[in-house]
C-alpha cells in the first residue's frame, strides 16, 4: 500500500477483515510517522519513505522481486502511470483511486490550464491500456467516486427501467449505452452532501475537512470540467471544447471549488454544488456513448456536484479570500464528528419520471460501528477499495480498466454491507425551479435539462 492517509488507514482493517495475505509481505509506503504506531499494532511493515521520479522503480521492484502481488496506490503527488506500466511489467495487479501527477501539476504549473484537466490524464490511460489487454489488471480511478458511482450508475439505469416499463438486459458497453439513450437520460450528477458537524468550531486559518485535504485542494484548484452531452445547445461562460481525443468533454477557465451548480440530494434537497473535476466525470459519457460510425448520436452530460461538510465550504472561502493555500490543515476524525453523515449518488435527469436520485446514505454513527479509523465518507471510499480488490483478485488479467467495465454487481455485494442505506428518490424539483427574486441570468425555460440552468454565476 502507497499512502497511509485517511483512507490508507481506513483501508487496512477492511483488508486484514475480508482479504488472505501473507502478513510478513506487506508493506506501507508512507514518508509520515504520525500514523506508525497503527502499523506497529497492525503488524505490518513500514517502509519510512517517499517515492519520487528517481527511487520509485527500485523501490517497487524491491517489494516485488518474484512477480507476484498487488498495489494498492493511495498517495497524493506519485505519477499513477508509470506505477501502472511498471506493475505491468513486474506481473503484479494494481489499484488506485485518481490519476496522479508528480508535484508540480496541481500549483505552481507552467502548463496551459487546458493541459492540467483531468482529460489529456485519462487519454493518456486509455491509449496506454490498449497495450495491455489480457494482461495484469491495472484499476484506475476506483474509489467512491470516481468508483463506486459507476456501479450505483448501472443500478440505478436497471431501477428506472423497471419503473418506466423498459425492457432491459445490458451485457456490453453498447448495451448500457442503448439503454441509458432509451431511457431519456439526459444528464448524471455525481451529487453529494456531506452532513458532518464536528463539536468544536473551525479555527480560523485551519483547512477541516472529513477527507484528504490535500486531495480536495488538487482537484479543486484544476478547471472545473465536465462530460459533455448531445442535448447541450452552447459552451457555458469561459467553456471550451478539447481539440485532442475522443471529445466527450469540456473544461472551465476557472478552478472547480469556485465554480457551482444547482442540484439535488435526498435530506436537503435543492443544493449547490461544487463541480471539481474527477475521473467519473469523463469515463462515465464516454463509456454511455452511443455512435453513429464515427458521429456521437447520443451522450449524456455528467459532472460531480458536490456539497462538502460545512468546515469544508468555510475554508474554501478563507483561501479563495486569501489568495493562498493554507498553512494548516485538519481531517476530522470520527471521534470528533458528533453528528451528520454522507449520501452520495447519482443524480439522473431528463428522463419520463423527471429526475432520480440513487445512491448511498451513511451516517457517522452507522460508520463508526462498522470498521475503525475513519468517518462516513472515507468509509464510502474505503469499501469502494475493497471491493476493487477483490474484483481484481478474482480477475488478475483483465489489462487496464476503469469502474465502468467492472462487474458492478459483483462490486456492490462486496462494497453494500458497508454503505449505509441504498435508496431511490424521485422529484420532480429541475434547475429553473426555487428564485428568491428575479434576476438577470442566461437560462433556458423551454429546455430545463441544459447546462446553462444548472450553472450559478
Amino acid at each position: 500500500m502507497i499512502g497511509f492517509g485517511s483512507i490508507g488507514r481506513g483501508t487496512l482493517p477492511l483488508i486484514e477483515r475480508h482479504i488472505g495475505f501473507d502478513r510478513e509481505a506487506f508493506t506501507v509506503i508512507e514518508p509520515s510517522s504520525e500514523f506508525a504506531h497503527i502499523l506497529r499494532d497492525h503488524g505490518i511493515r513500514h517502509l519510512p519513505l517517499a517515492l519520487t521520479p528517481e527511487n520509485y522503480e527500485a523501490t517497487l521492484r524491491g517489494l516485488f522481486p518474484a512477480g507476484k502481488g498487488m498495489v494498492v496506490n493511495l498517495s497524493v503527488d506519485v505519477d499513477s502511470i508509470l506505477l501502472m506500466e511498471l506493475c505491468a511489467t513486474l506481473g503484479v495487479q494494481y489499484i488506485d483511486t485518481v490519476v496522479e501527477p508528480w508535484p508540480g501539476f496541481y500549483f505552481g504549473s507552467t502548463l496551459p490550464n487546458a493541459e492540467r484537466t483531468n482529460y489529456p490524464l485519462r487519454e493518456k490511460v486509455r491509449d496506454l491500456g490498449r497495450a495491455h489487454v489480457g494482461g495484469p489488471t491495472a484499476v484506475s480511478c476506483c474509489g467512491a467516486n470516481p468508483g463506486m458511482v459507476s456501479w450505483l450508475l448501472k443500478e440505478a439505469l436497471l431501477k428506472l427501467a423497471e419503473d418506466t416499463d423498459v425492457a432491459a438486459a445490458p451485457a456490453s458497453r453498447e448495451d448500457w449505452a442503448q439503454l441509458a439513450m432509451t431511457l431519456g437520460v439526459k444528464g448524471v450528477h455525481v451529487a453529494e452532501r456531506d452532513t458532518q458537524v464536528s463539536a468544536k468550531a473551525k479555527p480560523q486559518g485551519v483547512f477541516v475537512n472529513t477527507w484528504s485535504v490535500d486531495g480536495l485542494l488538487s482537484e479543486g484548484y484544476q478547471p472545473a470540467e465536465l462530460g459533455w452531452g448531445t442535448h447541450e445547445k452552447k459552451l457555458p461562460p469561459h467553456g471550451h471544447a478539447f481539440t485532442h481525443g475522443a471529445g466527450y468533454a469540456i473544461w472551465i477557465d476557472r478552478p472547480g471549488a469556485d465554480t457551482r451548480v444547482r442540484s439535488w440530494c435526498p435530506g436537503v434537497g435543492p443544493q449547490f454544488g461544487y463541480v471539481v473535476t474527477h475521473n467519473e466525470s469523463l469515463s462515465i459519457p464516454d463509456y454511455y456513448t452511443v455512435r453513429d460510425g464515427e458521429r456521437a448520436i447520443y451522450r449524456p452530460t455528467c459532472h460531480y456536484a458536490y456539497h462538502p461538510c460545512n468546515d469544508a465550504v468555510l475554508s474554501l472561502h478563507e483561501i479563495n479570500g486569501a489568495g493562498q493555500l493554507p498553512e494548516s490543515k485538519h481531517i476530522l476524525t470520527a471521534d470528533e464528528i458528533v453528528s451528520g453523515g454522507d449520501d452520495l449518488g447519482v443524480f439522473l435527469y431528463g428522463h419520463a419520471k423527471g429526475a432520480m436520485w440513487y445512491g448511498s446514505r451513511l451516517t457517522i454513527d452507522e460508520a463508526r460501528n462498522l470498521a475503525p479509523y475513519q468517518n462516513a465518507t472515507g468509509m464510502q471510499v474505503t469499501s469502494a477499495v475493497l471491493a476493487a480488490m477483490v474484483w481484481v483478485a478474482e480477475n488478475p488479467h483483465a489489462g487496464w480498466v476503469e469502474a465502468d467495465e467492472m462487474d458492478h454487481e459483483r462490486c456492490l455485494q462486496v462494497q453494500r454491507p458497508y454503505l449505509g442505506r441504498i435508496e431511490c428518490h424521485y422529484t420532480d424539483w429541475t434547475p429553473v425551479q426555487h428564485r428568491i427574486n428575479s434576476f438577470a441570468e442566461d437560462r433556458d425555460d423551454e429546455d430545463p435539462w441544459q447546462f446553462t440552468n444548472f450553472l450559478a454565476v
